[in-house]
């Protein structure tokens, strides 16, 4: 998704809004492909792997912490976690790179990268046509929103069409706010929609009853059911969107090694592991491709 600012300090608000309810976001290489990188069969990821790449002998991963479970710290450390770190160390150790992963603002991340201060960019980052004028992407991720409700969802809801006549509570400038809206205007009976400021404070709603669902990016929702035990989520995703690791369009070479060794971790397992560990498997992809969003 597009992560809104508010989500970039999830990680401090969601602590805060579970401890309320206890009880409860070019020589290199080729020219950027459409779908896919270059024909890379029979060469392993670390064959494909430019030269310069190999000589520097790390991979420079940037993160923007702040978007649970995708990018954190381990508790009362500075340690980065989460499904990007996760990601960004198995890739490296496919290329075989010593990974460098660090820690900069979300909206300095492409920049950092055009300027070489980066390799890679992996920070729950969506695909869109906007950022690939100045990037290419390997797709890794692909998630939208899901509906969460009360544990047990007490008012059986099953769809965005069993939301309408109901009070719902969606995030000011969110994707999931746009989702919403788009459903009412389909609805006989309007719901009745507030807003909040974040996802924490949305889910205050439900726990004092002002609302009965809320709709929520999936990686997040999954990680408030995780610690909170407080909520339940829908299956479905809607408006999703493939999040990509980012690359810079002079980097070609890297970026076919990148979506080889990415393809490598899902043929064996060991990318599924990854999400899985942070319960968020539904969001997986079944091939690594390039710059694929529509």
């Amino acid at each position: 998704m597009n992560r809104p600012r508010s989500l970039r300090c999830l990680a401090a608000l969601a602590l805060v809004a579970l401890a309320a309810t206890a009880c409860g976001r070019s020589d290199q290489g080729s020219s950027p492909s459409a779908a896919g990188g270059q024909n890379t069969s029979g060469k392993s990821a670390a064959e494909l792997l430019p030269a310069k790449n190999k000589q520097s002998g790390v991979l420079r991963v940037a993160t923007s912490v702040g978007y649970p479970p995708m990018e954190m710290y381990k508790t009362g450390t500075t340690e980065l976690t989460g499904v990007d770190p996760d990601l960004a160390a198995a890739i490296a150790a496919r290329l075989g790179l010593k990974l460098e992963l660090s820690n900069s603002s979300f909206d300095g991340l492409i920049p950092g990268l055009q300027a070489g201060r980066y390799d890679l960019v992996m920070s729950s980052m969506t695909d869109s046509e906007q950022r690939r004028q100045a990037v290419d992407f390997v797709d890794y991720f692909r998630t939208g929103g899901v509906i969460m409700t009360k544990k047990g969802n007490p008012e059986g809801i099953k769809s965005l069409e069993d939301l309408c006549g109901r009070k719902v509570v969606l995030a000011k400038g969110s994707s999931n706010l746009e989702i919403g809206e788009q459903q009412n205007a389909k609805c006989g009976t309007k719901m009745a929609i507030s807003q909040s400021e974040d996802a924490p404070t949305g889910l205050l709603q439900l726990d004092s009853d002002r609302a009965v669902a809320t709709i929520v990016d999936y990686p997040v929702a999954q990680m408030f059911v995780k610690n909170s035990g407080s909520y339940e989520v829908l299956p479905e995703q809607y408006g999703t969107a493939p999040w990509g690791i980012a690359v810079a369009k002079k980097d070609g070479g890297l970026r076919d090694a990148v979506q080889k060794a990415l393809q490598e971790l899902i043929d064996s397992g060991d990318y599924r592991k990854v999400l899985d560990t942070y319960q968020v498997g539904g969001s997986a992809v079944e091939r690594a491709t390039v710059n694929a969003a529509q």
